[in-house]
């Protein structure tokens, strides 16, 4: 069939059989980033079959983590959380128990040799980059499937039916989808699936800006200002973190990042062109003759939110069992937001 699983519990008797049966839910989750494995940890907790289906190679979405050669390590999406409510304290204080996580910063450097400013708000990282967090999370899930990409949604009558591109099939009575706003609609409309005036208007009012982030892989030990990253707002580069100070990669591999308008502008350019733009920003803290041996980008077109739904989750009016969330939903900031969407989420699913 062309699927991965990370994941799967039960013993069946031949293929045909566990394909079957294993293709039936209680609940489908699209995506399998933080909020759809944060959803389905807690409808397992009530006792419901879930089923998880991300297009990705890896689990996790933006909470990304790239090798870069043997050695090379580098976190490119996210580069670390922090927490402002005591739902989501209770879940790191947990991670920080059991050394997953650990305490980064507690502020960044803006690029100028001035001290660091310690703002009271903790920064937390991922031992062995962000992604290990969601391999940890999906890792207890009885059902995650990557390179499983839904093509077509339907509903017939109670049930939802996703197919994917290899022509395999799906049903649950409910289904969440957690990708990025627009690319749920747009697999909406596959199925020719309309959601009444509120809902859509509440969807797409829902922005988004895009993000370029750069990998710079060096055969020499760089240090940037304490704790190894800058973080300047509001500048068209808006970070650039030492993974190495930071602690998940044995060589010196620096992540740069375009804010969400700077890359915007950038986006159309060829990925050779982008890079030079972004290391034109790092070379100020490098030696003239210093270049990368090796250097990649990421794109990601639904990076930030810009404009969000101030609820955690949409159910929609129209159609039982069909949810929306995301790091576009609810108040807190991306990573947080992505938790405690995916939380409330599978806490109301369960409940219906």
């Amino acid at each position: 069939m062309g699927h991965s699983w990370v994941q799967y519990m039960g013993d069946f008797p031949n293929t045909e059989e566990r394909l079957e049966m294993t293709n039936n839910a209680d609940v489908l989750i699209i995506g399998g980033g933080f909020t759809g494995l944060m959803a389905a940890t807690r409808l397992e907790h009530h006792g419901k079959r879930v089923m998880v289906l991300d297009k990705g190679r890896s689990i996790g979405g933006r909470m990304a983590t790239r090798r870069l050669g043997e050695r090379g390590v580098a976190d490119h999406g996210a580069q670390f959380f922090t927490v402002r409510t005591p739902l989501f304290q209770s879940f790191v204080d947990h991670w920080l128990e059991s050394k997953l996580v650990f305490l980064w910063s507690m502020g960044w450097s803006s690029g100028s040799l001035a001290p660091v400013t310690d703002d009271g708000h903790p920064r937390y990282a991922v031992s062995n980059g962000m992604n290990a967090l969601m391999k940890q999370l999906a890792s207890a899930l009885q059902d995650v499937r990557i390179n499983t990409e839904v093509s077509q949604l339907q509903a017939h009558g109670s049930q939802w039916q996703a197919t994917d591109t290899q022509g395999a099939v799906y049903h649950a009575p409910m289904i969440l989808l957690t990708p990025p706003v627009p690319q749920s609609l747009a697999l909406l409309e596959t199925g020719r699936i309309t959601l009444n005036a509120e809902d859509r208007e509440q969807l797409n009012a829902i922005e988004y800006l895009p993000n370029l982030t750069g990998l710079f892989a060096f055969d020499r030990d760089l240090r940037l200002p304490p704790p190894g990253a800058v973080q300047r707002r509001g500048a068209p580069i808006s970070w650039i973190g030492n993974n190495k100070q930071k602690g998940i990669s044995e060589d010196t591999v620096i992540t740069v990042q375009a804010d969400g308008t700077y890359s915007a502008q950038l986006w159309e350019d060829s990925d050779d062109r982008i890079l030079n733009a972004l290391f034109t920003d790092l070379r100020v803290y490098l030696s003239e003759d210093v270049m990368p041996r090796e250097s990649q980008l990421k794109r990601w077109r639904y990076a930030y939110a810009t404009h969000k739904h101030p609820q955690p989750y949409l159910l929609a009016q129209d159609h039982h069992g069909l949810m929306f969330a995301g790091d576009a939903f609810g108040t807190e900031s991306r990573v947080e937001g992505a938790f405690t969407s995916g939380y409330l989420a599978g806490e109301a699913l369960a409940a219906l």
